[in-house]
């Protein structure tokens, strides 16, 4: 990509251009920029601070915090877990070994699921869409090997050359088996067979991007009698503590394929596939050896030279074990209160922003207006970390003298049986979906709250030192864009409590279906990494960038020193972002968000004020036809 030196033809390599021609990927990195980089910094501020609680410089501030490092000592502990080798594992490896039929591992799966071996299936215990103040059981499909269904086409070149990095890697951790070398091939080939055959009955990330379309209920009755030969009703009655009638089914295709996928003539299939995930996903736990082979899939699948260091690999053990945690402790330290003020602030700015955008909306009738800021008012803020631990880590325990791997089992036990108690028991709307040191922010149509983690709130996105106008480019079109999720193709169908409910007047709807299109048409068919854009893939994310930057934009102009030139600048920084070729193609394939370079020049050719801030005309590279431009919210 060619560097580009003016903003009317290309905002992101103006901003970013030079940054980009110099910025070095780390090996152990798939991208750098924006998000990266303060991610980065957070992770580097942690690091040290969990290095010195380890040594005894420092007292870790909480007996969460401390476990968090415990686990840190034993996963840092390679003269250990080098020694120990394959050792930890066996048993389980054995244990799957040794199932011989359907019958066998029916006798067997709650306790199967409790202990965390693999099954024919997922399960979990979540709100109900259309009752979230009630948690229910939900069904969900396999994953597959590679990252989406479209990867399975014999026409996919990435097809071929990903299925034998898995199959070397495969091949390499087996070896450690006590498995014989004809044993080990097959055993292999059976994995990939029984992997071939979920691929063939699942959604596509394109499907998966459809929220609401998960949800199915059906009766108990009928998913146990497409579950057969698993015995499913003996399954729940033995693993939950109570009966559900009533299943939600995430993926009806792959219900309906179920006794295709699993049955007596593929149990063999099954049982060497379990077998390989089993290996795979526990070596991580064990010697370095093991770990650096159970990377091979991932390296090839993001073009990462290395794997991070050791020191890294046994932070990120830990901080995955103890996130929320550990993102109080960072929300404690490094978030200022004076910071979360101006960003509440800021918040609110927005909301009332978007309270008037509602109002002045001219193709929306009175009644879906009124009910539009009926769930606006109703919309929660979660700011930087929450204010307790959550009661699951009461529940994870570390034991110093155990191996890694059979402390993260445990831990694993322990988030199990935590969630599946959780179906007798009322949603809890104050839980957190991401941690106070993410760089990230969400919203959750079943919650209809917003979450921003003090680790998002620095800059580039925000900063006391930045304008208004720059923050509102960051910060504040990010605040929006959560906002906007609430009002994406997807949050749209959801009330202002959280429920799977129709709020709209039909011919509201109809048009906003229309725009909806208009969206998925705007990015659809662009050329990027090698590929083309999905457009129906993106949307939801697309639709909360447009609805952010509309929101800030707004905002922002009601400051009497709006300056749109910094607010641009900065939504062009935000974005900054460079990849490796492996991973900018997965992204594009799996990936709900745009790619970034679209992400900032899209957008803005939405907008007058775009065209007014830099005289863009016809001919300039950052044009877009009035007849093609979308405004939705």
């Amino acid at each position: 990509m060619a560097l580009k030196t003016t903003y009317k033809d290309d905002l992101y390599m103006t901003v970013n251009g030079e940054w980009e021609q110099s910025a070095v990927i780390p090996d152990d990195k798939p991208a750098t920029g924006g998000f990266t980089d303060l991610a980065d910094g957070v992770e580097k501020k942690l690091m040290a601070d969990f290095a010195a609680f380890r040594d005894g410089q420092e007292k870790a501030p909480n007996q969460y915090v401390q476990r968090a490092v415990d686990l840190y000592r034993v996963a840092g502990d390679y003269t250990r877990r080098d020694k120990e080798g394959i050792t930890p594992l066996t048993p389980r490896l054995a244990r799957i070994a040794a199932l011989t039929s359907v019958d066998d591992l029916n006798g067997q799966a709650a306790e199967w699921d409790r202990n965390g071996f693999p099954l024919p299936f997922n399960i979990a215990v979540e709100p109900d869409m259309k009752d979230t103040a009630n948690n229910v059981v939900y069904l969900y499909a396999l994953p597959t090997i590679l990252p989406d269904t479209t990867y399975y086409a014999d026409d996919n070149p990435a097809k071929e050359q990903l299925l034998a990095a898995y199959r070397e890697m495969a091949t390499g951790l087996l070896r450690f088996t006590d498995l014989d070398a004809a044993a080990q091939a097959e055993m292999v080939e059976a994995a990939l067979r029984f992997d071939a055959t979920i691929a063939a009955h699942v959604k596509s990330n394109e499907d998966k991007a459809d929220y609401p379309a998960m949800y199915n209920p059906t009766s108990r009755a009928d998913v146990t009698a497409k579950m057969r030969p698993f015995a499913w009703d003996q399954y729940l009655q033995e693993l939950l503590p109570s009966d559900p009638d009533q299943i939600i089914v995430t993926d009806p295709g792959f219900l309906d394929a179920f006794a295709t996928i699993y049955n007596n003539d593929t149990f063999a299939d099954f049982r060497a596939w379990a077998y390989v995930n089993e290996l795979i996903g526990d070596s991580t736990y064990l010697s370095e050896e093991l770990r650096q082979l159970a990377g091979t899939y991932r390296r090839k699948l993001t073009g990462l030279p290395a794997l991070p260091n050791q020191d890294k690999s046994a932070y990120r053990i830990a901080n995955s074990a103890f996130s929320e945690p550990v993102g109080i402790y960072y929300g404690r330290k490094y978030f200022g209160e004076e910071a979360k003020g101006d960003v509440i602030q800021l918040v609110q700015r927005m909301i009332a922003t978007y309270k008037q955008r509602i109002a002045d909306n001219p193709w929306m009738s009175q009644p879906t207006k009124d009910k539009a800021i009926v769930k606006l008012n109703t919309m929660v803020l979660k700011m930087g970390y929450p204010d307790k631990v959550n009661a699951r880590y009461d529940h994870y325990q570390v034991d110093p003298d155990a191996s890694l791997l059979e402390n993260m089992l445990n831990i694993n036990r322990a988030s199990t049986a935590y969630s599946i108690a959780q179906l007798d028991q009322p949603v809890d709307r104050t839980e957190w979906g991401m941690p106070g040191h993410l760089v990230n922010a969400c919203y959750d149509p079943s919650r209809n709250d917003i979450t921003f983690p003090a680790a998002i709130l620095q800059a580039p996105f925000y900063s006391l030192k930045q304008t208004d106008s720059e923050n509102f480019g960051g910060i504040g079109a990010v605040i929006a864009h959560e906002i906007t999720h609430g009002f994406d193709n997807n949050g749209a169908q959801f009330d202002e409590f959280g429920n799977l409910k129709n709020w709209w007047q039909d011919s509201d709807y109809k048009e906003f279906k229309r725009l909806t299109q208009a969206m998925i048409d705007e990015f659809n068919g662009r050329d990027f990494a090698g590929g083309k854009v999905n457009g129906k893939l993106i949307v939801s994310e697309n639709i909360a960038d447009l609805g952010g930057m509309a929101a800030a934009l707004a905002t922002a102009q009601q400051d009497e020193d709006v300056d749109l030139r910094a607010f641009f600048t900065n939504w062009g920084r935000i974005w900054r972002q460079k990849d490796r070729p492996e991973y900018a193609q997965l992204l594009l394939a799996s990936d709900v968000h745009a790619p970034n370079y679209l992400r900032a020049n899209v957008q803005p050719q939405n907008f007058d004020e775009w065209y007014a801030t830099f005289d863009v005309q016809p001919g300039d590279g950052m044009y877009l036809d009035p007849a093609r431009r979308v405004v939705i919210w």
